[in-house]
């Protein structure tokens, strides 16, 4: 009888030779094969897998990975890049979650590996791709720039960790972009309070964001409509000091005439 079970090629071969005429004979038994594939095997299927991987056939390349994640123990460091790799092919087929989820198991459950910072980094990759328009739900982007962060704190000294600030520095101009589009979307309506809130916000949120000075040139805009003479001497002041090549800073900002001297 021969049986072969749990996909990893292992097999028991027990032979029973019994007597037909003239009495039985004492059974024979053929020991079991070793389980598993030899290393040999698998590193055959590591270089299949990785042909494939490289000619963006993610699918038949993450099956062998996943085999190859199989036939080695956890911590063998072959696991740990299949595992990578596995994650890796879910981000080729557009399947992000999955992807984030496969890049987590590798930081987390192997935080000293050699992969772990930029398996998280690649986390982070997975999310923020999920996030492709600043006017959809930002709920993914912020989770993008959590990890990120989380890059930054366990990895301060990896060189991935100037990637990951240079990624937040990308988002924080999407979110900044995000609120300046809603600022607009209420200048056109003439809801200049609502549309105070968030010009305020891009201001004080995203200082450095490429749409910060154009926000506080629409803030000063929106205080003149209303009125409010206090706020738009101290919005005009704040980017002269800060954003003084600011285009248009002038003519929604000029400088108050001198005095007359009083004494001549």
């Amino acid at each position: 009888m021969l049986a072969t079970w749990g996909g990893r090629g292992a097999v028991l071969a027990l032979v029973a030779v019994l007597g037909a005429c003239g009495g039985g004979g004492p059974a024979a038994t053929v020991a079991a094969e070793p389980a598993g594939l030899a290393r040999a095997q698998v590193d055959s299927l590591w270089a299949r897998a990785d042909r494939l991987y490289r000619s963006g056939k993610w699918a038949k390349a993450l099956t062998l990975y996943e085999r190859v994640g199989l036939e080695v123990p956890a911590n063998d460091t072959l696991a740990i890049e299949a595992r990578f790799r596995v994650a890796e092919c879910h981000l080729g087929m557009r399947n992000q979650l999955e992807a984030a989820r496969e890049f987590r198991r590798v930081s987390d459950e192997t935080p000293s590996a050699r992969l772990a910072p930029t398996a998280l980094l690649r986390a982070g990759d997975a999310y923020a791709e999920l996030w492709r328009r600043p006017e959809l739900d930002p709920t993914y982007g912020q989770t993008a720039v959590a990890t990120y962060q989380e890059v930054v704190s366990r990895y301060p000294d990896a060189p991935v960790a100037a990637r990951a600030r240079a990624r937040i520095a990308a988002l924080e101009e999407a979110f900044a972009l995000k609120e300046y589009k809603a600022a607009l979307y209420y200048l056109r309506l003439k809801a200049y309070d609502s549309a105070i809130l968030y010009l305020k916000d891009v201001a004080a949120t995203y200082p450095r964001a490429e749409v910060t000075p154009s926000a506080l040139l629409d803030l000063t805009k929106a205080y003149k409509a209303l009125g409010y003479q206090e706020d738009l001497q101290e919005t005009c002041g704040y980017i002269r000091r800060f954003h003084p090549t600011t285009p248009g800073l002038e003519l929604s900002c000029p400088v108050p005439a001198a005095a007359p001297d009083s004494s001549s």
